[in-house]
């Protein structure tokens, strides 16, 4: 991960969460959660509405009050601190900014309220808007902006005072697909730059894969997995993780006496050695870009797992094709492969081979 490096051990977490949960009457919004958060690093609460993400966000902004647990920043205990004392930037999906101001004067603002001497903030509003690329844009309204814009003056105003936390509450919602890219790189790029401890939420998957050093993966008011993105992606622990991050191929059965696991239609499958006794029932999860398509003919490796069937349909995605498969034992499987002609990719009711190594596949729990 970027930034940890250089931690030394005696050093305190940036966030520190022991315990901390939330009810509203009969309704838990979180349930009690721990949860360390290291100096300098990257990390994105992610999840589908309603997980809990944006609800330990405001519970470390300050924003809601917790109903057990404690909270500490750098080792202070700021779990019934004012959000205004926390010393934490945030940074909205409506960017908030004030339409009456210009530019200049909304990233000046938060330096205005702590009473800053007016050289210093000339000094660090134009150091904020250099680093967010809006130079030459001091005396713009927000109106006169694009939304890519506005968000980089909602970015510039958060890290013009220099905070030891800044927290984005899905920032890159309302942009499109382009701009969302394009500002991805420029919070990365910040990110490097200033080496502060960012806490990002989004419901978008690629877009914590993409930017995060860790990705706290939330669902019914409860970590489902925190790790990295490789570690979510190719290792996750359970359906909803596997489901949730990426697509994958579910497969359930019971182990025989060969060392392979049985599903459906009475066909084998191999699972990674040593990892189940015989008899015991199984979840497995195979990822579409790990499974090979061949032609019925061509000789299965040994230890691979293949399945027969029939090609469904195919969709050219750009640089990916995505197949789908319906297999002679009843199941449907989806493999991708780098995109090459139309004349080379596999046909509607063409009979293929699918296979994939057990090394590629994954023991889940429930």
């Amino acid at each position: 991960m970027r930034h940890l490096n250089c931690i030394g051990a005696g050093t305190p977490h940036a966030i520190d969460l022991k315990q901390i949960s939330k009810t509203y009457g009969t309704v838990t919004a979180l349930h009690p959660t721990d949860l360390d958060v290291e100096q300098g690093e990257f990390l994105t609460l992610l999840g589908p509405s309603g997980s809990g993400k944006t609800t330990l966000l405001n519970l470390i902004a300050g924003a809601t009050a917790p109903t057990t647990g404690v909270i500490h920043l750098d080792g202070r205990d700021i779990t019934r601190m004012p959000p205004r004392e926390r010393g934490i930037g945030m940074v909205f999906q409506n960017y908030a900014l004030m339409p009456h101001m210009t530019v200049f004067e909304n990233v000046a603002y938060p330096l205005r309220a702590r009473r800053q001497h007016t050289n210093v903030i000339h000094a660090k509003v134009t150091e904020a808007l250099e680093r967010v690329g809006l130079r030459g844009f001091e005396h713009r309204k927000p109106r006169q902006l694009s939304g890519g814009q506005q968000q980089r003056v909602g970015i510039a105003r958060c890290i013009v005072y220099s905070p030891a936390i800044i927290m984005m509450d899905e920032p890159l919602g309302a942009l499109d697909k382009n701009l969302r890219d394009q500002m991805q790189v420029e919070i990365k790029r910040l990110h490097k730059d200033l080496g502060t401890t960012i806490i990002y939420v989004t419901h978008d998957q690629e877009e914590a894969l993409n930017m995060s050093d860790r990705i706290c993966l939330m669902s019914m008011g409860k970590i489902a997995q925190l790790g990295t993105p490789d570690e979510l992606y190719f290792q996750p622990r359970n359906r909803f993780v596997a489901e949730f991050i990426g697509e994958s191929n579910l497969f359930i059965g019971r182990m025989n006496d060969g060392g392979r696991m049985v599903i459906a239609g009475n066909q084998s499958i191999a699972v990674p050695s040593g990892r189940c006794t015989q008899g015991s029932e199984l979840l497995v999860m195979v990822r579409p870009e790990k499974v090979r398509i061949s032609t019925i003919e061509e000789p299965v490796a040994n230890g691979d797992s293949a399945l027969t069937g029939e090609i469904v349909s195919t969709s050219f995605i750009g640089g990916m094709t995505r197949v789908t498969a319906h297999t002679d034992n009843g199941l449907t499987i989806t493999a991708k492969m780098v995109s090459s002609s139309a004349r080379s990719r596999p046909e509607p009711g063409s009979r293929v081979r699918l296979c994939w190594s057990s090394s590629d596949t994954v023991v889940l729990d429930e």
